[in-house]
């Protein structure tokens, strides 16, 4: 074990020598940042580095920032050998991905045409091809199949290696055998920054930390407040002795549907498992001493899913074993890693909990975090792996335990929509909880809380099965549609985020968060919070009810991030924040007869376009409550969201429902919510808009002033994003023009035959009478109306072409009159 001695300070200090932690290294030095340090406790690689299995795979994915990361990954893995003289046992022997169902085939259908566009090699082979590839395996009983060439293995130490010797080329420090104790930190402002890190041979001062400390992330995370909920799981492979055939050029072959993945090792077959049902390790906490360890495998528990993933290659059944593993593994609560700067402390970065990705993840998640420190910001699309998304509930015991064993099942599980977990469900309930199931809801998780998608009606037991077609209680979801359009429909969505900032400083701080005009009291603004470099960070409301009291409302998921922007913003300011959240229902009532409901309700009020215009709020009585009653809406219809006292809330909603049911309000879900706001082309944060985004190319700049005195962060980059003119990539509404088709995400557009973007949400537009959704596109020169309307467009869905209509403009109502009424 190295004796180096450990440096009194250093710029950066990354905690973790896996793959992770040593690939982060490599990236901050090449990115120019060279005073860093690598402390590992043990030695390079020996938490869970030293026995993954080493796929090198990029298929399978409708994340572009995932394949993403793997094609970098991939190419890295392929040239540093060259830069370092350190083999990293890359082969690109190709990978074959089986699918045994007609539903796995429609998913990989679609993966493969949005993947193909991001550069990805992947073609559909038939099981005949299939066998050719891989003739060990069985494959009779496929209905299809797809080929990577390009895809293949590596060796995971020798990887780690490469990295960590061309991080020390180019001046970054790796001491081994140095057990970090803690970060320290000290105030700044709201909230804290990092001032060095603790551990068993002295202290180094540092302005910024790396957690990369893979299964032990949790626990050192959560000594400075930083919620990262990763769990240790169990994960199996077996070797084989020696088997005839086995080429050592041979593919990897994968079978979901069998639980296995297959390649050579030795001269034998590795089989390795994702097994449905899983079992979480040492919930109390990792032991701190456990290096290069393994753990004794649950024979009973697994025997029966390594049999039919021994069925799949059946000469394995016959052949000797060298090897029967079982090892940890660390994974999410919903199957994306932890990544990035926590919201509560500058310069305190986590990349952790890679779900059993990390190696062919290791070296794009090396470059973001070096690019993110470095510069301030990430430059890829990090919504769906920011830390900041998780909340301290899924830190307990019983949440990680029983979430890992579920989530970790659904590792080869078939991803057809619809399909829900349900470990963890019920954390929080809406105050109006009892009338939505009264009202025959189907609950869905939303960020824990408990969420109609979609109402059976009183009394019936709502059913739903994931289907990749059109479902039975589609009827029940257009029926809410079509009463939001042509009368009201009353949503619960109490499981917003909902921040007051309160204070003599209250409006300067959100002021200066927002791009656009919060100088208004009784006034609510829709609003981006911007990064410096004009990148979309967060999409909101802000309500500014006087001058010392502002209501910030979000997204459930944004809540994190928000909520530390606000922080980090108040400085010395003098003003606080309070979350109301689980305080405050929500209810939002939206449609042509909304008015005549309130009207009913509260005749006391006056509820007139001229006395209550459009972005106007006031406090109300309604059913004898005190309510605060936005004029706002999310689906393009004249509407209200009423934000209420959670004690109180039954007693409104029964009164909403009552009124509006001779008028033809019914309850509505999220379902409805989705497709009405896409025929209006309304945007949702961390699916159809994210970090990646300026306000130009999502169409939001009718949302920014940038006259108002003082500007706001993001400013500079927003005004000089202005003056390049029409930007090249941009959000556009997509309709099918053929009505049967569906749309869900990752659908590849084509003008002219070539592919220039894809759907990043879509949902079936019941007004507009087809699938509708939003897409970016992009082109070497602008995106101009005339160039969308002079283009002919085609959405490949599963392998169809589809001819669709798009625009700039939202297919329905796209002068908002309604809005207006």
């Amino acid at each position: 074990m190295s004796a180096a001695p450990l440096p009194s300070r250093a710029r950066v200090v990354v905690i973790g020598g896996g793959v992770i932690g040593t690939s982060i290294a490599y990236h901050l030095a090449h990115a120019g940042e060279r005073d860093v340090v690598v402390l590992e406790r043990d030695r390079l690689t020996s938490g869970t580095t030293w026995h993954a299995a080493g796929l090198m795979t990029c298929f399978g994915s409708f994340s572009e920032t995932s394949t993403r990361l793997r094609l970098y990954s991939r190419d890295l893995y392929g040239r540093l050998e060259a830069e370092t003289g350190q083999s990293t046992g890359f082969k690109p022997v190709g990978l074959v991905e089986a699918a045994a169902d007609r539903d796995r085939l429609e998913e990989y259908r679609r993966v493969a045409t949005f993947q193909r566009r991001l550069g990805l090699e992947v073609e559909e082979v038939s099981p005949a091809e299939m066998a050719a590839l891989f003739p060990l395996a069985r494959t009779d009983d496929l209905v299809g199949g797809f080929h990577v060439p390009d895809d293949g293995r590596v060796n995971p130490v020798d990887l780690t290696m490469a990295l960590a010797k061309g991080a020390r080329a180019l001046g970054v420090r790796v001491v081994e055998g140095v057990r970090v104790e803690q970060v320290t930190t000290r105030p700044r402002g709201a909230v804290e920054e990092v001032t060095g890190v603790v551990t068993d041979r002295g202290t180094i001062e540092c302005e910024v930390v790396v957690n990369a400390a893979g299964m032990w992330a949790r626990e050192l995370a959560a000594a400075n407040g930083v919620v990262v909920p990763n769990q240790a799981a169990e994960h199996y492979y077996l070797v084989t002795e020696p088997i005839d055939g086995m080429s050592p050029d041979a593919p990897v072959f994968e079978d979901p549907a069998s639980y296995g993945y297959y390649r050579e090792e030795g001269g034998g077959m590795m089989v390795g498992l994702f097994e449905p049902v899983a079992a979480s390790w040492k919930v109390e906490g990792i032991p701190r001493d456990f290096s290069f360890g393994t753990l004794p495998p649950d024979t009973d528990r697994v025997g029966p899913f390594l049999e039919k993933a021994m069925a799949r290659v059946p000469v394995v059944e016959t052949a000797g074993i060298r090897t029967f593993f079982c090892g940890p593994e660390s994974f999410t609560p919903d199957l994306s890693p932890a990544v990035g700067e926590a919201p509560g402390i500058h310069g305190y970065f986590v990349c952790a909990g890679l779900n059993s990705v990390g190696i062919l993840s290791a070296g794009g998640l090396g470059r973001v975090v070096a690019h993110w420190v470095v510069s301030g910001t990430p430059d890829v699309d990090v919504t769906g792996i920011d830390v900041a998304r998780f909340r301290d509930w899924q830190l307990l015991p019983e949440h990680r335990r029983d979430r890992t064993a579920e989530v970790l099942g659904t590792v080869y599980a078939a991803h057809t929509p619809g399909v829900q977990l349900t470990t963890s469900r019920g954390v929080f309930r809406s105050p109006v909880h009892d009338r939505l199931v009264g009202a025959g809801a189907y609950l869905r998780d939303v960020s824990g809380w408990e969420s109609p998608a979609w109402y059976a009606g009183p009394g019936e037991q709502p059913t739903a099965e994931p289907t990749w077609g059109r479902a039975p209680w589609f009827t029940h979801w257009e029926a809410e549609h079509r009463a939001v359009r042509e009368a009201a429909g009353l949503f619960d969505m109490s499981f917003m985020t909902k921040l007051s900032v309160r204070g003599p400083d209250a409006v300067r701080v959100v002021d200066r968060l927002s791009a656009g005009d919060v100088s208004t009291d009784g006034r609510i603004t829709y609003t981006q919070w911007l990064a410096e470099d004009g990148g979309v960070v967060a999409d909101l409301t802000v309500t500014r009810l006087t001058e010392d009291d502002v209501l910030v409302v979000a997204s459930d998921t944004a809540r994190g991030q928000v909520e530390g922007l606000l922080r980090r913003g108040l400085g010395d300011l003098d003003a606080t924040v309070t979350d109301r959240t689980e305080e405050l229902a929500m209810l939002s009532l939206q449609g042509p007869t909304s008015r005549q409901v309130l009207e009913t309700v509260a005749p006391e009020a006056d509820w007139s376009a001229d006395a209550f215009a459009f972005r106007d709020v006031r406090p109300v009585r309604l059913a004898g409550v005190d309510v605060l009653a936005a004029r706002i809406t999310y689906v393009g219809e004249l509407g209200w969201e009423l934000y209420v006292p959670a004690v109180d809330a039954e007693r409104v909603w029964d009164a909403v429902v009552g009124a509006g049911a001779p008028l033809g309000l019914r309850p509505a879900g999220l379902a409805a919510l989705g497709s009405l706001r896409l025929e209006k082309g309304y945007r949702d944060f961390g699916h159809d808009l994210d970090n990646t985004d300026d306000v130009w190319g999502a169409g939001l700049g009718f949302a920014v002033a940038l006259d108002k005195p003082g500007g706001f962060v993001g400013h500079a980059a927003t005004a000089a994003a202005k003056e390049r003119g029409t930007p090249h990539h941009r959000i556009v509404s997509v309709v099918l023009d053929d009505p049967e088709p569906l749309l869900f995400h990752g659908e590849v557009l084509l003008r002219d035959g070539v592919a220039v973007g894809d759907v990043r949400s879509g949902s079936y537009g019941w007004t507009v009478g087809g699938a509708v959704g939003l897409a970016g596109v992009g082109t070497d020169g602008p995106v101009t109306a005339d160039w969308l309307r002079e283009g002919r467009w085609e959405v490949d869905v599963a392998g169809t072409r589809v001819p669709a209509t798009v625009t700039l403009r939202p297919p329905y109502d796209p002068s908002s009159a309604r809005v207006r009424a």
